[in-house]
């Protein structure tokens, strides 16, 4: 998945959990905390590969947090471009009722 295909889904989840609850920020939460949990287990296994010598329990509570193991910019946005667009989408839906 690229950075459109993650918003995309994340606007989607964010869609589904808004229109049912009419709460948009729970659904922008539900989908930033997919995206974002899903890129930190794949900065764990790199940890766990480049540093742990493939064993899960050589690896520190921090490991997922060392920069060492984020050297990609698209790792970034991977979750960034969630959080930006389902929060725009939050803001924009919380204006919109308000002006009703």
């Amino acid at each position: 998945m690229n950075l459109i295909e993650h918003a995309f889904w994340a606007l989607a989840i964010q869609t589904v959990v808004g229109l049912f609850t009419r709460n948009w920020w729970a659904g922008a939460a539900l989908a930033c905390g997919y995206f974002l949990g899903r890129e930190m287990a794949q900065a764990e296994y790199r940890w766990i590969e480049q540093f742990g010598h493939g064993l899960r329990a050589n690896m520190p509570w921090w490991g997922a947090f060392d920069g060492r193991v984020w050297p990609k910019a698209d790792q970034f946005a991977d979750w960034i471009g969630p959080i930006v667009s389902t929060c725009s989408l939050a803001l924009v839906m919380r204006r919109r009722r308000k002006c009703d």
